[in-house]
């Protein structure tokens, strides 16, 4: 129980909690103490000046004129109720007291012979009696004219109502403290378990999570930073659960990809093994063995890029290049294509372009990517156009690609260049074509956007920085 957060907050807060609360309780208890002894020291010393009345300057003639004046101080004394006077002759033995009762001779007097052999003629003590009675005294010595001490005049005053007080007002600062210390650690606690409680929540869930239970969620208990944390867990397990669908649905995708090819290749490999065909057969078999050969290249290729972008191994060799000449040989290539497909591949191919620093085959095969998407989703009679232009307000070049095809869902847009996410799941793709082209014009500082309406077309722009003379060469070479 008492490890984690809450072994923290015990050692950190309640602990220093607790040390200012006996600090305040002891100091408390001192300053009542040191202010009942102090009125009770200042009572003594005022009824120490009445002596002066009765002896001038502390002095007397004789004993037995000390005796007869101490005598009758002590008899007429008024504040009998509170404090005791006791007449001690030059032998240390008290032979009178205010309240009539005699002390026993055995009985120790340190503030008497302090008095005797002070310079100030006043002893003090506080302590306890042979009665156990705590009490303060002081004890005045006087003096006949040659210095010479003829007794004294001690004023006892009983500690024990002072004391009481002490106790009481200590007792009612441990009383309070304790209540404070309660209330704290109960309040403390109550905290502490609002929050380790959904913490451990958390904890347990995310072990959940961990081992691929992707439908496990914290419940929400509270609306603050706590609370905020809960929805940041659900939503990750939410966002895993999706990418883990979309994982499997990539897999069940990448395999029926790389089914169909093997599958025709085999196909026509066994149709040529089994006898020589004729030549149109012949023919025919082997474009087809071609085709999806190179469609099944084409996609092992996508697939070890995408392995190197997961992977952050996806590297680009930067140099000064024309970035028409990779527009030029990208449309070429798949200009057939487009024919054979009864589909209209149009490129207006401007005069020239600025210099750009890129990797002439990462983006060439950006290009084709973009091209051949465009095909895919584009039906017979279609058009798809490719401009090249460059754009004088952020200083870019401009590669569009255009079509007419079914476009894009607006729910689906946002998500079209997220790994594994394919749009729509009747056309043939892997869907990580457009995450390894959109990292691919990012680590050339540029950008991949699509803009798409459904049943209208897709229009996708790859913005890609133009190159000045005196720009960082060392930005060339293998990034």
């Amino acid at each position: 129980m008492f490890r984690g957060i809450t072994k923290r907050w015990l050692i950190n807060t309640f602990g220093v909690v607790l040390a200012i609360i006996i600090l305040l309780v002891v100091s408390l208890s001192i300053a009542v103490e040191s202010y009942c002894y102090g009125t009770i020291e200042n009572n003594l010393n005022l009824r120490n000046q009445e002596l002066y009345s009765v002896f001038p300057d502390y002095l007397s003639e004789s004993t037995e004129s000390f005796e007869e004046t101490a005598y009758l101080f002590a008899e007429d004394f008024a504040y009998k109720d509170k404090v005791e006077v006791e007449i001690i002759n030059a032998a240390g033995r008290v032979i009178v007291t205010s309240s009539g009762y005699m002390i026993d001779d055995s009985e120790e007097i340190p503030d008497f012979e302090d008095a005797v052999n002070s310079e100030s003629s006043i002893g003090r003590y506080k302590g306890k009696l042979s009665s156990g009675e705590s009490v303060m005294t002081l004890t005045h010595a006087v003096r006949n004219y040659s210095g010479t001490a003829v007794g004294a005049v001690r004023f006892v005053i009983s500690l024990k109502e002072a004391n009481h007080k002490i106790f009481l007002y200590t007792l009612i600062a441990v009383l309070v403290g304790l209540i404070i210390i309660t209330a704290v650690a109960l309040s403390g606690f109550y905290f502490i378990r609002s929050i380790v409680k959904p913490v451990s929540m958390m904890s347990d869930t995310s072990k959940q999570i961990a081992q691929g239970d992707f439908n496990a969620r914290v419940e929400k208990m509270y609306d603050d930073e706590i609370g905020d944390l809960c929805d940041s867990i659900n939503d990750m397990a939410h966002e895993l659960d999706a990418n883990e669908k979309l994982k499997n649905d990539f897999i069940s995708r990448v395999s029926h990809e790389l089914r169909t090819p093997l599958t025709a290749i085999k196909g026509w490999a066994e149709t040529m093994q089994n006898g020589v065909p004729d030549r149109i057969t012949l023919e025919k078999g082997m474009s087809v063995i071609v085709k999806e050969s190179s469609r099944l290249t084409s996609l092992v290729e996508e697939l070890l890029d995408f392995s190197k972008l997961q992977s952050g191994r996806l590297t680009m060799q930067m140099e000064k290049m024309d970035i028409l000449a990779e527009v030029d040989e990208a449309v070429y290539m798949l200009r057939e294509r487009a024919l054979s497909e009864h589909k209209h591949l149009l490129y207006d191919e401007p005069e020239q372009m600025p210099i750009i620093l890129g990797d002439r085959n990462r983006l060439k095969q950006v290009i084709l990517n973009i091209i051949d998407n465009a095909l895919k989703y584009t039906p017979e009679g279609g058009m798809i156009g490719v401009q090249v232009y460059r754009d004088f307000v952020d200083d870019t070049i401009k590669v569009v690609v255009a079509d007419n095809g079914c476009g894009i869902n607006p729910e689906d847009l946002p998500k079209v260049k997220d790994k594994f996410y394919k749009a729509n799941q009747k056309i043939n793709g892997s869907g990580i074509g457009l995450a390894v082209a959109d990292e691919i014009i990012s680590l050339h500082k540029g950008t991949l956007d699509i803009e798409s309406s459904v049943e209208v077309g897709t229009t996708v722009t790859i913005s890609l920085p133009i190159y000045h003379e005196g720009d960082d060469d060392r930005d060339e070479g293998i990034i």
